[in-house]
């Protein structure tokens, strides 16, 4: 129903603008499809989906006040962008009448997909109801992790380490099969020990005989969380194919998108430099980019551009980790930073083929050297090219520490084992969102 929801949005939003640019076209007498309106009413259709997306709608649990407000600001914004590239080319690419009037009608509609999802997300949680056959901290580590930022919602119920999950003889028992039933479970997980464990095996199969779902930890943590657990990367790291290494048509048609999108970024580089410029006079004095080399496909370095958004300081100072409220972050640098526009420059690497839309994010050399030396198959990162953006980063706090660049990494591999268009456009959209909401460091 929450994917149903999603398509009743998107397709609510086509036929809406279709509607009311077909209703404008009789009533003014020219045809609609034989005009440039046509594009242009594909182009605020997918305007109008993507700024849906951007501000939570339909997915995101809220109150219906909340909800209100998202689907009034998401139309609102998509409307508002319209305008300005009307104002911008100088020409009505699109009437008032479909513009604002899609806008307006599209409210409610968002608002009432937005509440079928709220409403089919709380039944999902309580149709994901959890055994875990593992040891404490592995069963505490997922519980961590189901608080955090879950792909689909879930409750532990219960837990038993491979040992307690046995089959007993006195009192005859049948530990797990008799903690799924009796607690109603949907789904039962198991370590990589209980795994091991032939009798534990035996009542897993049972359960899944019953209709209780079984997965490995490994294929738990892809398919809930959106990552690969730190215990199971170098187990299979390498026994999985990439994207852009073993589907030769695949970086080619990703090459063809990061080139439409760095363009259309180039635009908006080249319009905001000034503003930019100005912010750097009145708060933020010195010089307009920073440049500091990163590693690439293959190993290779470059130089990634940014707007520099710290004060100017020493070499040493300037490859160390960034911390919360670095001290060496201007006023007006932050801004650049809350607001992601410090990271604008990068469309210049990536029309230059340094850079992908998305991928893993680059890392300084030295950084790179320290951590392939302490984290296995780190290396594997760099045989595809690294992304302006990417699922560790749409998915995970910034990384500060080797301990973070750790956790981070178990999302870059979930990204390499399903790198793939479609994968890649939901990233962007998730980018979006985050910009929106102003989520920056």
């Amino acid at each position: 129903m929450s994917r149903t929801a999603r398509f009743a949005l998107y397709l609510g939003t086509a036929l809406c603008v279709v509607g009311l640019s077909k209703a404008h076209a009789v009533e003014y007498g020219y045809s609609w499809s034989g005009s440039s309106r046509f594009a242009w009413s594909v182009a605020y259709i997918g305007a109008l989906c993507l700024s849906a997306y951007a501000f939570g709608l339909p997915e995101l649990p809220r109150s219906y006040r909340s909800t209100a407000s998202a689907a009034i600001a998401a139309t609102a914004c998509a409307a508002g962008s319209m305008s300005l590239v009307q104002m911008f080319v100088g020409d009505a690419l699109l009437p008032r009448f479909v513009v604002i009037g899609a806008a307006i009608v599209l409210v409610p509609w968002y608002a009432l997909c937005s509440a079928i999802a709220r409403d089919t997300r709380t039944r999902a949680g309580e149709r994901d109801r959890l055994i875990i056959v593992a040891e404490p901290e592995e069963v505490a580590a997922i519980e961590h992790e189901l608080d955090a930022s879950p792909e689909h919602p879930a409750v532990v119920l219960g837990a038993l380490t491979p040992s307690e999950a046995r089959t007993t003889s006195e009192p005859p028992a049948r530990p797990l099969v008799d903690l799924a039933r009796a607690s109603g479970a949907t789904a039962v997980v198991l370590s990589r020990a209980a795994q091991a464990d032939e009798d534990v095996v035996i009542q897993a199969s049972l359960v899944h005989g019953h209709g209780i779902r079984v997965r490995t930890l490994s294929l738990f943590y892809e398919q809930w969380l959106g990552k690969l657990p730190i215990g199971e990367l170098e187990r299979i790291s390498l026994l999985f194919d990439i994207g852009e290494v073993h589907r030769p048509g695949y970086p080619r048609l990703k090459r063809i998108l990061d080139l439409l999108l760095a363009s259309v970024g180039f635009v908006v580089l080249v319009m905001l430099t000034p503003v930019v410029v100005l912010g750097d006079l009145l708060g933020n004095r010195g010089p307009l980019f920073y440049r500091q080399p990163r590693t690439g496909r293959n190993g290779t370095t470059f130089e990634i551009l940014k707007f520099r958004s710290m004060s100017e300081c020493a070499p040493a100072e300037a490859t160390s980790w960034t911390q919360e409220k670095d001290l060496r972050v201007t006023p007006f640098g932050n801004l650049l930073r809350r607001t992601h526009l410090d990271e604008l420059p990068q469309v210049l690497n990536i029309l230059r083929g340094e850079l992908s839309v998305v991928g893993p994010r680059p890392e300084q050399p030295h950084l790179v050297e320290e951590l392939a030396d302490k984290i296995p198959f780190y290396g594997v990162r760099h045989l595809v090219r690294p992304g302006l953006t990417g699922w560790a980063q749409v998915k995970y706090q910034y990384a500060g520490t080797e301990a973070e660049t750790l956790e981070k990494l178990q999302y870059e591999f979930y990204y390499l084992r399903r790198q793939s268009l479609a994968l890649d456009v939901r990233i962007v959209a998730r980018t979006f969102r985050n910009v929106v909401g102003l989520g920056g460091r």
